[in-house]
């Protein structure tokens, strides 16, 4: 892929927008820039393993969505071909603890945001306006909870959103589109099923259970394990992505997911079990350290995403099954134990302290 293009990426330092980064210096030869207010999940560090040809194409800059001036001044001087949106408070835990900060960051500074966004667009030539897209990275969550036996969500499913972080996304995804029909402004907005891979800050279940398990500290899961959650390897999501940017159709939603349904405690179990190969501990399997705690309110019991759009329209699929992904997961953690202690600040361990013991 030889684009050349600029790429204007918001949350470029957190998971999921790092690995878009990455991808994107290393798959063309476009630039991007990007603009991450580095809350306590966005980590610099994301972004070392760039290498010196990448890092001249990659401009970092320190900022809120919610700074019109900051990010008007950026968008003039840098004329990007797509805006990319990965930047959002994300954890469901977080938000039932204070809403009010999910409220701020996916709704009210997204509204600044695409404001801003649009007044800078209006001022573009026709041809390159056309061309323009913002794309915004949103959840399955906006669409509630499934039973055991529901269809998965497709892009005609009603939203309802049941936790402060559902609602915040389903607002801010109702403000995209409504950008988009009342501006003209050409949006895209895709919604993904549970992210996992490299570089996932420790509080949610995946990395926080190898965490653990290393440690030799107990590894929680909320009520009887048998949530289920559809699983997708970070980089198929950011595929889906670019592909979306490449081919998708102005003002259309797309659902992006791993076709790995599995419930919290199986995903759980399967860590243990592949640290049980690849790092024994002396004590016997790490399963002993499995510990089933209060759940939290209004658990969703199953989320699972249809994505059959996707790939009619825009011809993507997964690639990573989620036993070679969680694999690769795993071993990266094991190799990288520098940069899990790194992102273990006093605030996050008070944060488990107060939410799982």
């Amino acid at each position: 892929m030889q684009d050349g293009k600029l790429y204007f990426v918001t949350g470029g330092a957190g998971f999921i927008g790092s690995c878009f980064v990455i991808d994107t210096l290393a798959q063309n030869t476009g630039n991007v820039l990007n603009l991450d207010k580095l809350t306590y999940s966005g980590n610099p560090h994301n972004l070392d393993s760039l290498g010196p040809e990448a890092k001249a194409r990659y401009n970092f800059v320190h900022g809120d969505i919610g700074d019109a001036a900051l990010v008007s001044r950026y968008l003039n001087q840098c004329q990007p071909d797509a805006v990319v949106n990965f930047a959002a408070e994300t954890h469901v835990d977080r938000s039932i603890a204070d809403p009010s900060a999910f409220i701020r960051a996916n709704v009210a500074a997204l509204g600044v945001f695409l404001e801003t966004v649009l007044n800078w667009w209006r001022t573009l030539a026709p041809e390159k306006a056309a061309a323009f897209h913002f794309l915004h990275v949103s959840t399955d969550e906006v669409f509630g909870a499934l039973g055991p036996d529901d269809p998965s969500f497709t892009e005609q499913t009603p939203y309802a959103p049941n936790s402060p972080y559902a609602a915040s996304k389903a607002a801010g995804d109702h403000l995209v589109r409504a950008f988009h029909h009342t501006y003209g402004l050409p949006v895209l907005i895709t919604n993904c099923s549970n992210n996992y891979g490299p570089r996932q800050f420790p509080e949610k279940l995946i990395p926080l259970a190898i965490l653990n398990a290393l440690a030799g500290r107990a590894i929680p899961v909320y009520g009887s394990g048998g949530n289920i959650r559809d699983w997708l390897h970070v980089q198929d999501h950011c595929s889906a992505v670019h592909l979306a940017l490449q081919k998708g159709s102005s003002g259309q939603s797309y659902n992006i997911g791993g076709k790995s349904e599995k419930t919290n405690l199986e995903v759980v179990r399967n860590i243990c079990l592949l640290l049980d190969e690849m790092r024994p501990d002396a004590g016997g399997s790490y399963q002993r350290l499995i510990t089933m705690v209060k759940d939290r309110p209004g658990h969703d019991f199953r989320y699972s995403i249809n994505c059959a759009k996707i790939e009619r329209e825009l011809g993507w699929r997964p690639e990573h099954t989620f036993a070679e992904g969680l694999r690769e997961t795993v071993l990266w953690y094991l190799n990288n134990e520098s940069w899990l202690a790194s992102v273990q600040t006093g605030e996050y361990r008070r944060w488990i302290a107060a939410h799982y013991s």
